[in-house]
């Protein structure tokens, strides 16, 4: 068997992701087996593989490849998300390239536009996920805007209308003036800015009196309609029942009183600007106060804005800044720090603003999924510290706003039959709408053609709350076998980013449609971040390219380097040395099976006690190994459970039983020691699978030859079995002694070539099962247990065991009581100075505990090694 000197990543992962193509190891379909489902977070349509991405989906992937060698039925759904304003802008962005206006385009030519692009540049990612060793059913792949996901949408916003739970309003939004179109409460990020306080003076009207006001946006002017004082402020009772003159404009308006005005704050006098203040508004209404919108849809000002119409918000807030200054008006400013909202997509800063929105109320769907995570259980948050966040959400839950002033996206089913706002009705299709339409406005003569659709269109969450169930069809047709067979899915693993934008949502539309939680457990992964903390990000140049790591690195030391670096829930601290480390790791374990292939077989030999006793040990570790490895997974803690999978390779596979089987040089190894190391290979490779499927699916078919239908992709999970504690507490202590003997040859120069001489006193009273071990690794030529010190002998302890390795020819005697002398005076100074440190009262009643600790156990170590360097002069002098 020709086995490559060099492990080549490249061409191993090509090969294997072919042939599991091939042979459909990823497809699923309903059967007697136990489902495991997973449904993969919808990337966006528009996106390209990113370190999130591949942190996010490699923990899917091994989740689903170890349920497939547990011998569930493993069904992992993928699919991309049409992502509304993102696609959108893309594609508004191309169109502009190409000198299209999309304003002069039809919402049909534009979605024909939209869905041209989705197809050219649409699911790179999905691709780019295969060369990570993503074993997603592909035939399964769905996109939010396919017809049957839009159907299902369309069909939910209708239901949720007829229970009375949509509705159309007149509310102050979060208008996004650079994608043109309202987000939800949840989409806008609050940022700490820098900014003014404008100190603004009004005339009073008929008098010569002023007032001043204390302003962040003097743009606003222009939409006052009332300077509100509080009725128990003595400063300005002679103003009530009098009216202020608006700046450049000239409004006249009135001077109201409430005492919702804070007469700490400013200046105590409050302008009023319904428009574009949430507070503002609700003072509006209880005042009747007039409403002056003076801005455009991209923040530019209207006519209402005089001279500065067409300028944007930020450039005329300069300029009537410096007019209000040149006329007097403009009294002082001072720094002031604002929270300001914006745009999760774009990054604008958020106008508010009044407009028909369509909303869904949220209080009451929201009840059953706060009890699921928060009461019940039945949802499970890994890690358990955001049930907090979770609830802080859930608690002050508002209506969703679900309309989109966007054309990519499924269009609101309502349909106008009149002029009149509440002119509408709701339905699945314009035939059903014509029929509702003709009911309700008593108007037979109706046709189809006096209908008008709601513009606006959902907003994307809408489509993606409802993933686990529409991916399986469960919407449109509730009880089919599918639905009935993978749902409620298992796990979901994400960013806790979107806990509420999408997990919250997605369990409320669970327990509203199917009464069920869409998945038991969600495991929250952490933000990826540089070494210096910093978020990954194209502006900062600190997200390395991902496909490039995978050529770098091959996809298993990829996946390794994101894993050994990631706890669930805590940020990720990207450093590519780690992928490095995954590197490495597969060379090890190339190396190692290089090393056994190599070994020449001898059927006539009997199998040594060294091995015997070894692989005894090594099947104990393994099983103990396993449990460990099963409770780490129980508990999402997937690092941990690589990590301890590679311990066990690196150090007690590689390091220990290979080194004790092993044949002595250029000869032969009885056929039981190789037979039983193939089989702890062969499940060795199973555990390791998950995490790195390439490496180990290679090895697999060289170890044997295997059909499609023994690859290790569906091969079987290793059976528990009992643990034998003894032997494996047995033999780290004999580790101890190997590496005792190997300090001395290391201090003392002694060639490994050269046996020694070894002898015991066994005041531990350990047993002899591992003392072949010992004297194999330590090259020993004789082992023996006596009852007294060996005169001029080496010496060390484990315990209260002393070992002696007498030292005639071996060494200088000489140079060696004076090394030895040397060290001890050494050591009696250093112990000195520790206990004259701990013999100061203020130093061990003041001093933190551990430190104090730290230095006691400076003072036991000193004098063990006393004892030690004693030992050894008085065994040579």
């Amino acid at each position: 068997m020709d086995i490559p000197s060099k492990y080549n990543a490249q061409t191993v992962e090509n090969k294997w992701y072919n042939y599991w193509m091939e042979h459909n190891y990823f497809n699923s379909t309903p059967d007697d087996r136990e489902p495991y489902t997973i449904v993969i977070p919808p990337p966006n349509v528009t996106g390209v593989l990113h370190m999130g991405h591949m942190l996010n989906n490699t923990i899917q992937d091994v989740l689903i490849r170890r349920a497939r060698l547990l011998g569930k039925n493993a069904c992992w759904v993928p699919g991309t998300d049409h992502a509304s304003i993102a696609t959108e802008a893309k594609v508004v962005a191309k169109l502009k390239a190409q000198g299209i206006d999309k304003n002069e385009l039809s919402r049909e030519e534009f979605l024909k536009h939209a869905w041209d692009w989705t197809e050219e540049y649409g699911g790179v990612i999905l691709e780019q996920l295969k060369k990570l060793g993503c074993s997603c059913d592909w035939d399964r792949t769905k996109f939010t805007m396919d017809d049957d996901m839009s159907e299902a949408v369309i069909k939910v916003f209708v239901d949720l209308y007829n229970k009375g739970l949509i509705y159309r309003g007149y509310r102050m939004v979060n208008w996004d003036p650079e994608a043109k179109t309202t987000l939800s409460d949840e989409e806008v990020i609050h940022v700490e800015k820098q900014g003014l306080l404008y100190y603004l003076e009004y005339n009073i009207e008929g008098t010569l009196d002023k007032l001043t006001i204390a302003t962040t946006r003097p743009e606003t002017i222009f939409g006052d309609t009332a300077i509100c004082i509080n009725p128990n402020d003595e400063r300005f009772s002679h103003l009530k029942g009098k009216n202020a003159i608006v700046p450049i404009c000239g409004r006249v308006i009135p001077i109201i009183e409430d005492d919702y005005v804070d007469v700490e704050f400013g200046t105590g006098c409050l302008k009023v600007t319904p428009a574009h203040d949430e507070n503002d508004k609700v003072l509006g209404d209880k005042h009747n106060l007039k409403v002056v919108d003076i801005f455009n849809d991209d923040a530019t000002l209207n006519a209402y804005g005089l001279h500065y119409e067409g300028q944007d918000r930020f450039a005329a807030r300069k300029a009537i800044a410096k007019e209000l200054e040149n006329s007097g008006i403009l009294v002082k400013t001072e720094n002031h720090i604002n929270k300001v909202g914006t745009s999760e997509r774009t990054k604008a800063v958020i106008e508010p603003r009044l407009s028909d929105q369509w909303f869904l109320k949220m209080e009451d769907l929201a009840k059953p999924a706060i009890d699921a995570v928060l009461k019940t259980g039945d949802v499970k948050l890994f890690p358990k510290k955001f049930e907090n966040t979770y609830r802080h959400w859930m608690e002050n839950i508002r209506d969703w706003n679900i309309s989109r002033q966007l054309l990519w996206g499924q269009q609101i089913p309502a349909y106008y039959y009149g002029p009149g706002k509440d002119d509408f009705v709701v339905a699945e299709s314009l035939e059903e709408a014509l029929i509702l339409a003709k009911k309700r406005s008593d108007n037979e003569a109706l046709t189809t053609k006096d209908l008008k659709q709601e513009t606006d269109a959902l907003d994307t969450w809408f489509s993606s709350w409802l993933w686990p169930m529409s991916v399986f069809d469960g919407i449109r047709n509730p009880e089919n076998e599918e639905i009935k067979y993978y749902y409620p899915t298992n796990d979901l693993v994400t960013g806790p980013d979107i806990l509420f934008f999408w997990v919250a949502r997605m369990i409320i539309a669970g327990y509203e449609y199917k009464d069920q939680r869409p998945f038991e457990n969600v495991y929250l992964t952490g933000l990826v971040r540089d070494k210096q903390r910093r978020k990954m990000s194209k502006s900062l140049g600190n997200s390395p390219d991902a496909l490039k790591l995978i050529d770098d690195y091959g996809a298993d030391g990829v996946r390794v380097g994101l894993l050994l670096s990631s706890a669930a829930g805590n940020d990720l601290m990207f450093d590519e040395d780690l992928c490095q480390q995954g590197k490495q790791f597969a060379n090890k374990i190339w190396n190692a099976f290089r090393l056994t292939q190599g070994w020449e077989v001898d059927e006539t030999l009997n199998q040594p006690d060294s091995s015997k006793v070894a692989l005894k040990w090594f099947e104990a570790k393994f099983q103990k190994t396993v449990l460990e490895i099963e409770d780490h997974f129980s508990k999402y803690r997937l690092s941990d459970a690589l990590m301890a999978t590679y311990k066990l390779i690196w150090d007690d596979f590689a390091s220990w039983l290979l080194e004790i089987v092993k044949p002595a040089y250029q000869q032969p190894i009885d056929a039981e020691t190789l037979n039983h190391v193939s089989q702890i290979f062969e499940d060795l490779l199973k555990i390791l699978n998950p995490f790195m499927p390439f490496i180990t699916e290679e090895i697999w078919h060289y170890l044997k030859e295997r059909s499609p239908r023994e690859a290790l992709i569906i091969a079987k999970w290793p059976d528990a079995k009992p643990v034998d504690e003894d032997l494996i507490s047995e033999f780290e202590f004999a580790t101890e002694v190997v590496s005792g003997i190997r300090n001395i040859r290391k201090q003392k120069n002694i060639a490994f070539r050269d046996a020694l001489n070894f002898s015991i006193i066994n005041n531990e009273n350990t047993s002899d099962k591992f003392d072949e071990v010992i004297a194999k690794l330590g090259n020993l030529d004789t082992l023996t247990y006596v009852n007294e010190p060996v005169d001029g002998a080496l010496t060390f302890r484990v315990k209260s065991n002393e070992y002696f390795i007498p030292i005639e020819g071996a060494i200088d005697v000489e140079s060696e009581i004076k090394k030895l002398s040397e060290e001890l005076k050494y050591t009696e100074g250093f112990l000195k100075s520790v206990q004259k440190k701990l013999s100061n009262e203020r130093f061990v009643n003041n001093a933190p505990e551990q430190v104090v600790a730290s230095e006691k156990k400076k003072e036991a170590d000193a004098l063990a090694k006393i004892e030690t360097i004693k030992g050894s002069l008085a065994s040579l002098e």
